[in-house]
């Protein structure tokens, strides 16, 4: 209860000034766009006026129209517009792009003190364009309270769909007492519950994910690079183990992704229905014909085992992650791109937090080095993404009817995508978070 209580009474203390920095949704705003990319993967509109009402889209207008009755005008027409952004694989609890500071104050952080990081997280994931994203492993109270929060407008951020904490078997990836000293790990097997071993106690550690406010289930398939355990990256679970968790989930409305690298774990999590494959640095023909028949979202991550390898090589990592750091970084490049070329469907994602938050955009770079047209990078991280997290209804384009996302960046991506790291208008659901326009209000008549 004391950690509760330190979190909200700091969550409070910040909502103020945030108030201050930012405009109500439900003032009407006429946005004029020099460039405006409503449908990634179609042809960039010219001039047009995009006007906001009450959070959302109402209409999309040709030409520089003048605003109506009391409407705020945003300048933007000399910015190239288009939707807010979406990462369908970040990590936004504790610590981000740290891994030697992380691990040094593990034994003197709070929950408090985590959420205090997130918060900080979620706030530079948002001004970098990324108007929603998908946590896939953090606490999970702790994220379910912030996503919450951002819900309410007491503190910027991104819309958050929220896993809680990912599964895994027993010694996997997600096991939480992995390179643990005895007396520690005594202490948190006892408090664990997101490692299960057998089907029916798979279902149970989905059920109570779901419980604590999970909107989505992660786990594990194989091995992982972070981990302080030298089991590799292959196949940690069974074909029963994936099928109960998966079958669970889907059976309580919740999509499923998977952390997987090794083909094996791959083809196993395709095969039991995974929505899903995040990572997939290790695909092989079988598994990328496999996943292009069920029609299985691969999720590239391709910052990740960049970031791992530089961290290795600084020797910010343990001995026991710097040989999976270099096997993964190593085949993930080559993987993606056969992906790529064969048709798989890609959406967007990055997994900050072993990268630096805020940093998500940099992931359009490799995408187009790995073989994609930058039209259809940035349509992984609008329309695809927004597919994949059954979203597509309310975000992913500017139409009417959908949340007001909406970001724009100096010049054209299309022609140069790392112009997309430098994202300096942000607004959510009709908020202006981040103003690098021109903005006047009109009186109303």
């Amino acid at each position: 209860m004391r950690r509760i209580a330190a979190v909200a009474v700091a969550l409070l203390a910040g909502a103020t000034p945030l108030a201050a920095q930012t405009s109500a949704p439900a003032k009407v705003k006429f946005i004029h766009a020099g460039t405006l990319l409503a449908n990634p993967g179609e042809t960039p509109r010219g001039a047009s006026t995009i006007v906001v009402r009450d959070g959302k889209i109402a209409e999309i207008r040709d030409g520089f129209v003048a605003p109506e009755g009391g409407a705020e005008l945003i300048d933007l027409k000399d910015r190239f517009v288009m939707p807010g952004l979406v990462d369908m694989h970040v990590h936004l609890w504790g610590i981000g792009g740290d891994p030697l500071r992380d691990r040094l104050t593990a034994l003197n952080r709070d929950d408090a003190d985590d959420m205090m990081h997130a918060v900080a997280n979620a706030r530079a994931t948002l001004e970098a364009g990324f108007t929603t994203v998908r946590d896939l492993g953090g606490s999970a109270r702790g994220m379910r309270a912030l996503r919450e929060a951002v819900e309410r407008g007491d503190i910027a951020g991104p819309t958050i769909v929220n896993a809680g904490t990912s599964i895994s078997v027993s010694g996997g990836h997600a096991d939480g007492t992995n390179g643990v000293a005895e007396v520690f790990a005594d202490a948190i097997h006892k408090h664990q519950i997101n490692t299960c071993d057998g089907p029916e106690d798979c279902t149970r550690a989905v059920r109570q994910q779901i419980a604590l406010g999970a909107q989505v289930i992660k786990y594990m398939s194989t091995g992982g690079v972070l981990s302080n355990v030298s089991g590799g990256l292959g196949r940690a679970m069974t074909d029963a183990e994936m099928k109960a968790i998966i079958d669970t989930a889907h059976g309580l409305g919740r999509k499923v992704a998977t952390h997987s690298h090794a083909a094996a774990g791959t083809k196993a999590a395709v095969a039991a229905g995974v929505d899903t494959v995040d990572h997939g640095s290790f695909l092989d023909d079988e598994a990328i014909a496999l996943m292009k028949k069920n029609g299985t979202w691969l999720v590239p991550t391709m910052m990740a085992p960049a970031a791992a390898l530089e961290q290795a090589r600084k020797g910010l990592l343990p001995p026991a992650v710097i040989p999976k750091a270099e096997e993964a970084a190593a085949a993930a490049f080559a993987s993606h791109s056969k992906a790529y070329a064969a048709g798989v469907k890609i959406a967007f994602g990055t997994d900050s937090g072993v990268s630096r938050h805020g940093d998500n955009a940099q992931e359009f770079a490799l995408m187009v080095r790995a073989g994609m047209t930058p039209a259809m990078a940035l349509k992984t991280a609008t329309l695809n993404a927004a597919e994949a997290l059954g979203r597509a209804n309310s975000i992913g384009s500017i139409a009417p009817g959908k949340q007001a996302d909406i970001i724009a960046v100096a010049g054209s991506p299309l022609d140069e995508i790392k112009r997309m790291e430098q994202v300096d208008f942000v607004m959510r659901q009709g908020v202006v978070h981040k103003a690098g326009g021109k903005r006047q209000a009109f009186p109303a008549e």
